[in-house]
Protein backbone atom coordinates (compact mmCIF):
# COMPACT_ATOMS: atom_id res chain seq x y z
CA UNK A 1 0.00 0.00 0.00
CA UNK A 2 1.38 3.44 -1.18
CA UNK A 3 1.51 5.68 2.20
CA UNK A 4 0.37 9.14 1.96
CA UNK A 5 3.05 12.02 2.78
CA UNK A 6 1.99 14.55 5.74
CA UNK A 7 4.29 17.31 6.74
CA UNK A 8 4.36 19.46 9.77
CA UNK A 9 4.92 22.98 9.06
CA UNK A 10 6.38 25.56 11.33
CA UNK A 11 7.76 23.14 14.46
CA UNK A 12 10.28 25.98 15.33
CA UNK A 13 11.48 24.07 18.38
CA UNK A 14 11.82 20.34 16.78
CA UNK A 15 8.87 19.24 19.78
CA UNK A 16 5.72 18.06 17.18
CA UNK A 17 7.39 14.46 16.93
CA UNK A 18 8.25 13.86 20.72
CA UNK A 19 4.49 15.08 21.68
CA UNK A 20 2.07 12.80 20.16
CA UNK A 21 2.53 8.98 18.85
CA UNK A 22 3.18 9.93 15.41
CA UNK A 23 4.14 6.10 14.65
CA UNK A 24 0.68 5.20 15.29
CA UNK A 25 0.18 5.92 11.66
CA UNK A 26 3.18 5.23 10.08
CA UNK A 27 1.78 1.91 8.08
CA UNK A 28 -0.57 4.43 6.24
CA UNK A 29 1.29 8.00 6.61
CA UNK A 30 5.13 9.25 5.94
CA UNK A 31 5.51 11.96 8.40
CA UNK A 32 8.24 14.33 8.21
CA UNK A 33 8.94 17.80 10.13
CA UNK A 34 10.33 20.86 8.94
CA UNK A 35 11.39 23.03 11.32
CA UNK A 36 12.65 25.95 9.79
CA UNK A 37 9.51 28.95 8.17
CA UNK A 38 8.64 28.66 4.55
CA UNK A 39 8.28 32.47 4.20
CA UNK A 40 7.18 32.12 0.41
CA UNK A 41 4.41 30.27 -1.52
CA UNK A 42 7.51 28.73 -4.04
CA UNK A 43 9.44 27.53 -1.10
CA UNK A 44 6.35 25.80 0.72
CA UNK A 45 5.23 24.45 -2.68
CA UNK A 46 8.61 22.98 -3.17
CA UNK A 47 8.92 21.42 -0.14
CA UNK A 48 5.50 19.75 0.43
CA UNK A 49 4.03 19.77 -2.67
CA UNK A 50 3.80 16.23 -3.04
CA UNK A 51 2.11 15.64 0.56
CA UNK A 52 -1.82 14.83 0.94
CA UNK A 53 -1.69 15.94 4.42
CA UNK A 54 -0.52 19.50 6.14
CA UNK A 55 -0.47 20.00 9.79
CA UNK A 56 -0.20 23.71 10.38
CA UNK A 57 0.68 25.61 13.46
CA UNK A 58 -2.40 28.49 14.49
CA UNK A 59 -1.30 31.10 12.07
CA UNK A 60 2.57 30.85 10.92
CA UNK A 61 2.21 30.17 7.44
CA UNK A 62 -1.14 31.18 5.42
CA UNK A 63 -3.37 29.26 3.31
CA UNK A 64 -4.76 31.71 0.90
CA UNK A 65 -6.87 30.69 -2.22
CA UNK A 66 -3.88 30.76 -4.34
CA UNK A 67 -1.97 28.42 -2.10
CA UNK A 68 -4.77 25.82 -2.49
CA UNK A 69 -4.63 26.12 -6.38
CA UNK A 70 -0.72 25.46 -6.36
CA UNK A 71 -0.92 22.13 -3.68
CA UNK A 72 -3.32 19.97 -5.76
CA UNK A 73 -2.27 16.70 -4.23
CA UNK A 74 -3.26 18.35 -0.64
CA UNK A 75 -6.73 16.28 0.72
CA UNK A 76 -6.44 17.13 4.44
CA UNK A 77 -5.01 20.13 6.41
CA UNK A 78 -5.03 20.68 10.04
CA UNK A 79 -4.80 23.51 12.28
CA UNK A 80 -4.06 23.69 15.50
CA UNK A 81 -6.75 25.38 17.19
CA UNK A 82 -10.78 25.69 15.98
CA UNK A 83 -10.44 29.05 14.66
CA UNK A 84 -7.64 30.36 12.00
CA UNK A 85 -8.25 33.38 9.83
CA UNK A 86 -5.27 33.04 7.69
CA UNK A 87 -7.03 29.85 6.41
CA UNK A 88 -9.19 30.68 2.98
CA UNK A 89 -11.65 27.34 4.09
CA UNK A 90 -14.07 28.64 0.75
CA UNK A 91 -10.96 27.81 -1.39
CA UNK A 92 -10.38 24.43 0.32
CA UNK A 93 -13.64 23.84 0.18
CA UNK A 94 -13.89 24.27 -3.75
CA UNK A 95 -10.22 22.40 -4.10
CA UNK A 96 -11.99 19.22 -2.04
CA UNK A 97 -9.59 19.65 1.16
CA UNK A 98 -10.91 18.63 4.20
CA UNK A 99 -9.74 21.16 7.09
CA UNK A 100 -9.31 20.23 10.26
CA UNK A 101 -8.65 21.72 13.56
CA UNK A 102 -7.67 21.17 18.16
CA UNK A 103 -8.53 22.28 21.04
CA UNK A 104 -6.69 25.07 22.19
CA UNK A 105 -6.69 26.02 26.30
CA UNK A 106 -6.80 29.92 27.13
CA UNK A 107 -4.69 29.73 29.89
CA UNK A 108 -1.84 30.21 28.13
CA UNK A 109 -2.21 33.61 26.90
CA UNK A 110 -3.48 34.52 29.84
CA UNK A 111 -0.47 33.99 31.71
CA UNK A 112 1.72 35.18 29.11
CA UNK A 113 0.01 38.65 28.99
CA UNK A 114 0.84 38.99 33.09
CA UNK A 115 4.32 38.23 32.25
CA UNK A 116 4.61 41.43 30.21
CA UNK A 117 2.25 43.48 32.09
CA UNK A 118 4.91 42.48 35.41
CA UNK A 119 8.14 42.65 32.63
CA UNK A 120 6.89 46.29 31.92
CA UNK A 121 6.36 47.43 35.18
CA UNK A 122 8.83 46.04 37.44
CA UNK A 123 11.74 46.73 34.31
CA UNK A 124 12.22 42.89 34.62
CA UNK A 125 14.56 43.04 31.76
CA UNK A 126 16.65 46.22 32.09
CA UNK A 127 17.42 44.97 35.64
CA UNK A 128 17.94 41.19 34.63
CA UNK A 129 20.23 42.55 31.83
CA UNK A 130 22.27 44.43 34.46
CA UNK A 131 22.76 42.37 37.23
CA UNK A 132 24.14 39.68 34.53
CA UNK A 133 26.67 42.31 33.46
CA UNK A 134 27.90 43.73 36.42
CA UNK A 135 25.84 46.74 35.59
CA UNK A 136 24.16 48.96 38.36
CA UNK A 137 22.26 47.74 41.38
CA UNK A 138 18.85 48.88 41.16
CA UNK A 139 18.57 51.61 38.56
CA UNK A 140 15.13 51.76 38.35
CA UNK A 141 11.89 52.10 40.23
CA UNK A 142 9.06 50.18 39.23
CA UNK A 143 5.31 50.75 39.29
CA UNK A 144 3.07 49.57 41.14
CA UNK A 145 -0.29 47.33 40.33
CA UNK A 146 -2.14 47.54 43.12
CA UNK A 147 -4.66 50.30 43.47
CA UNK A 148 -4.05 50.88 39.85
CA UNK A 149 -6.51 50.61 36.60
CA UNK A 150 -6.53 47.97 34.24
CA UNK A 151 -8.44 48.38 30.70
CA UNK A 152 -9.55 45.09 29.27
CA UNK A 153 -10.25 46.01 25.12
CA UNK A 154 -12.21 42.78 25.02
CA UNK A 155 -13.30 40.40 27.97
CA UNK A 156 -13.97 36.79 26.01
CA UNK A 157 -12.11 33.83 27.92
CA UNK A 158 -8.88 35.42 27.86
CA UNK A 159 -9.52 38.66 29.24
CA UNK A 160 -12.13 37.34 31.55
CA UNK A 161 -8.59 35.26 33.30
CA UNK A 162 -7.01 38.26 32.69
CA UNK A 163 -9.41 40.41 34.98
CA UNK A 164 -9.64 37.71 37.83
CA UNK A 165 -5.98 38.34 38.36
CA UNK A 166 -5.75 41.76 37.70
CA UNK A 167 -8.35 41.69 40.65
CA UNK A 168 -7.08 39.51 43.12
CA UNK A 169 -3.05 42.21 42.32
CA UNK A 170 -6.27 45.19 43.74
CA UNK A 171 -6.49 46.73 40.67
CA UNK A 172 -9.81 48.06 39.56
CA UNK A 173 -10.55 46.28 36.11
CA UNK A 174 -12.40 48.17 33.29
CA UNK A 175 -13.96 46.43 30.29
CA UNK A 176 -14.32 47.67 26.42
CA UNK A 177 -15.27 45.91 23.53
CA UNK A 178 -17.61 47.22 20.23
CA UNK A 179 -20.75 44.20 22.03
CA UNK A 180 -19.68 44.69 25.49
CA UNK A 181 -22.68 45.37 27.92
CA UNK A 182 -22.42 46.53 31.20
CA UNK A 183 -24.17 43.21 32.05
CA UNK A 184 -21.72 41.32 30.72
CA UNK A 185 -18.62 43.42 31.82
CA UNK A 186 -20.28 42.53 35.50
CA UNK A 187 -20.49 38.76 35.18
CA UNK A 188 -16.73 38.93 33.67
CA UNK A 189 -15.59 40.71 36.65
CA UNK A 190 -15.05 44.47 35.19
CA UNK A 191 -16.66 47.62 35.10
CA UNK A 192 -18.31 48.98 32.30
CA UNK A 193 -16.28 51.49 30.46
CA UNK A 194 -18.82 53.64 28.26
CA UNK A 195 -16.21 53.85 25.36
CA UNK A 196 -13.13 53.08 24.18
CA UNK A 197 -11.82 56.35 24.87
CA UNK A 198 -12.72 56.14 28.34
CA UNK A 199 -11.27 53.28 29.20
CA UNK A 200 -7.56 54.36 27.27
CA UNK A 201 -7.89 57.52 29.12
CA UNK A 202 -8.64 56.20 32.60
CA UNK A 203 -6.69 53.04 32.48
CA UNK A 204 -2.83 52.72 33.77
CA UNK A 205 -2.51 49.16 32.13
CA UNK A 206 -4.55 48.48 28.61
CA UNK A 207 -4.62 44.86 27.52
CA UNK A 208 -5.97 43.92 24.24
CA UNK A 209 -8.21 40.54 23.72
CA UNK A 210 -10.23 41.25 20.92
CA UNK A 211 -10.04 39.17 17.53
CA UNK A 212 -8.75 40.41 14.21
CA UNK A 213 -11.56 41.74 11.91
CA UNK A 214 -12.46 44.67 9.56
CA UNK A 215 -13.93 46.48 13.12
CA UNK A 216 -10.76 45.95 15.03
CA UNK A 217 -7.91 45.94 12.53
CA UNK A 218 -5.77 49.38 13.41
CA UNK A 219 -8.33 50.03 16.42
CA UNK A 220 -5.72 51.37 18.41
CA UNK A 221 -3.47 54.24 16.80
CA UNK A 222 -2.29 57.54 16.68
CA UNK A 223 -5.51 59.64 18.23
CA UNK A 224 -5.69 56.00 20.93
CA UNK A 225 -2.12 56.38 22.02
CA UNK A 226 -2.00 59.46 22.24
CA UNK A 227 -5.13 59.72 24.94
CA UNK A 228 -3.48 57.01 27.03
CA UNK A 229 -1.88 58.46 29.87
CA UNK A 230 2.14 58.81 29.73
CA UNK A 231 2.68 56.76 32.22
CA UNK A 232 0.32 53.53 31.10
CA UNK A 233 1.30 50.66 29.45
CA UNK A 234 -0.01 48.91 26.25
CA UNK A 235 0.11 44.91 26.27
CA UNK A 236 -1.10 42.82 22.96
CA UNK A 237 -1.29 39.25 23.21
CA UNK A 238 -3.87 39.64 20.42
CA UNK A 239 -3.31 39.99 16.82
CA UNK A 240 -1.07 42.85 15.86
CA UNK A 241 -3.40 44.05 13.27
CA UNK A 242 -5.27 45.60 16.09
CA UNK A 243 -2.97 47.90 16.35
CA UNK A 244 -1.31 50.62 14.60
CA UNK A 245 2.14 49.42 14.29
CA UNK A 246 3.68 52.85 12.64
CA UNK A 247 1.56 54.75 15.45
CA UNK A 248 3.12 52.13 18.47
CA UNK A 249 6.98 52.83 16.98
CA UNK A 250 6.37 56.31 17.49
CA UNK A 251 4.82 56.74 20.24
CA UNK A 252 7.49 54.45 21.93
CA UNK A 253 10.19 56.41 20.84
CA UNK A 254 8.20 60.26 21.80
CA UNK A 255 7.03 58.80 25.20
CA UNK A 256 3.31 59.33 24.38
CA UNK A 257 3.20 56.31 26.63
CA UNK A 258 5.53 54.78 29.14
CA UNK A 259 6.07 51.46 27.09
CA UNK A 260 4.62 48.56 25.68
CA UNK A 261 4.33 44.85 25.39
CA UNK A 262 3.67 42.24 22.41
CA UNK A 263 3.88 38.68 21.21
CA UNK A 264 2.48 39.05 18.12
CA UNK A 265 3.93 40.75 15.22
CA UNK A 266 2.48 42.02 11.28
CA UNK A 267 5.05 40.09 9.75
CA UNK A 268 6.38 36.60 11.70
CA UNK A 269 9.06 35.50 12.57
CA UNK A 270 9.55 40.00 12.74
CA UNK A 271 12.51 40.20 10.23
CA UNK A 272 16.02 41.09 11.08
CA UNK A 273 16.64 44.44 11.40
CA UNK A 274 12.88 45.72 12.57
CA UNK A 275 12.86 49.20 14.29
CA UNK A 276 10.37 47.11 16.64
CA UNK A 277 13.13 45.14 17.70
CA UNK A 278 15.32 47.78 19.38
CA UNK A 279 12.16 50.28 19.85
CA UNK A 280 12.68 51.80 23.59
CA UNK A 281 9.95 50.73 26.30
CA UNK A 282 8.99 47.83 24.24
CA UNK A 283 9.25 44.31 25.93
CA UNK A 284 8.57 41.92 23.12
CA UNK A 285 8.49 37.88 23.12
CA UNK A 286 8.22 35.58 19.57
CA UNK A 287 4.55 34.67 19.90
CA UNK A 288 4.65 32.28 22.64
CA UNK A 289 1.05 33.24 24.06
CA UNK A 290 -0.36 29.47 23.20
CA UNK A 291 3.50 28.09 23.26
CA UNK A 292 3.18 25.09 26.48
CA UNK A 293 3.60 21.59 26.74
CA UNK A 294 -0.16 21.63 27.30
CA UNK A 295 -0.98 23.26 24.84
CA UNK A 296 1.62 21.19 22.39
CA UNK A 297 0.51 18.18 23.56
CA UNK A 298 -2.98 18.76 22.52
CA UNK A 299 -2.67 19.98 19.04
CA UNK A 300 -0.44 17.23 18.28
CA UNK A 301 -2.12 14.05 19.56
CA UNK A 302 -5.18 15.62 18.21
CA UNK A 303 -3.68 16.50 14.71
CA UNK A 304 -2.78 12.53 14.73
CA UNK A 305 -6.09 11.72 16.19
CA UNK A 306 -7.96 13.82 13.00
CA UNK A 307 -5.80 12.25 10.46
CA UNK A 308 -6.89 8.65 11.45
CA UNK A 309 -10.71 10.06 11.32
CA UNK A 310 -10.11 11.13 8.15
CA UNK A 311 -8.54 8.07 6.80
CA UNK A 312 -11.73 5.96 8.24
CA UNK A 313 -13.71 8.45 6.31
CA UNK A 314 -14.98 9.94 9.29
CA UNK A 315 -13.42 13.41 9.56
CA UNK A 316 -13.85 14.96 13.30
CA UNK A 317 -13.20 18.55 14.40
CA UNK A 318 -14.13 19.89 10.93
CA UNK A 319 -13.92 24.15 10.05
CA UNK A 320 -16.27 25.36 7.86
Amino acid sequence: MTRLRCAVLDDYQDAARSLADWPRIDSRVETRFLTAHLASHDALVDAVGDCEILVVMRERTPFPAELFARLPRLRLLITSGMRNASLDLAAAARHGVTVCGTASNSEPPAELTWALILGLARHIVPENNALRSDGPWQRTVGADLHGRRLGLLGLGRIGQKVARVGSAFGMEVLAWSPRLTPERAAEGGAVFASSKEELLERSDVVSIHLVLGDRTRNLIGEAELRRMRRTAYLVNTSRAGIVDQTALLTALREGWIAGAGADVFETEPLPAGDPLRTAPGFLALPHLGYVTRRNYEGYFQQAVENIEAYLADSPVRLLS
